[in-house]
């Protein structure tokens, strides 16, 4: 048991971490890493939407009829969704405005129903717990490492400390939309190659 539970935990950290390994949750991925603080923040709150609603469906999975199991992941989903939101807007007010529609956006992320329908549903609640917390993690690092990659060469700083010289010219695309895609093309290569190895 102990063993299994490691097995889904680590999983989630390179064998299925979701914007490079499972091509999940890119709509976040593209759209708020701009920066370390703004990518770190997303997985955060996806990570913690993603085990409280692992938790739950794994603690219903017996008693939501398998007809209704889709809209009753939704409404569980939804529900953390919005005490996110209302945590956010309470403690990191600065971070929700940053973050704005892609908070309640985590509602239709494809991880967090993904794995509710093929993880939760079909285990029990510690399994499912190490499933979320892995899966989240993983995400919240991809987030992060693409926010610096992308702060790094779109500002020559992470986290307001300058990297790069003062003669460093930026390049602004890094920060703007083609770059999320630049920085996730090459972060998916990066992934494949040393996953061959």
């Amino acid at each position: 048991m102990a063993k299994t539970v490691a097995q889904e935990f680590i999983k989630g950290l390179w064998a299925e971490i979701p914007p490079f390994r499972l091509v999940l949750g890119l709509c976040p991925t593209l759209g708020v890493t701009t920066t370390v603080k703004n990518g770190i923040g997303m997985g955060v709150a996806t990570a913690f939407v993603l085990v409280c609603a692992n938790i739950l469906v794994s603690m219903l999975r017996n008693v939501i009829p398998a007809k209704v199991r889709i809209a009753c992941f939704i409404i569980i989903i939804a529900t953390f969704v919005t005490v996110v939101e209302l945590l956010m807007q309470a403690y990191a007010y600065a971070l929700f405005q940053t973050l704005g529609i892609f908070i309640p956006l985590i509602v239709v992320n494809c991880i967090l129903l993904g794995r509710a329908e093929a993880f939760a549903f079909k285990n029990p609640i510690i399994p499912s717990i190490a499933d979320g917390l892995g899966i989240g993690i993983g995400f919240t690092m991809a987030l992060g490492s693409i926010g610096a990659i992308r702060e790094l060469f779109g500002t020559g700083a992470i986290l307001g400390t300058q990297i790069m010289g003062s003669g460093y010219e930026p390049f602004a695309f890094f920060v703007q939309a083609p770059g999320a895609f630049i920085c996730l093309g090459l972060m998916l290569c990066l992934m494949n190659l040393v996953g061959s190895k």
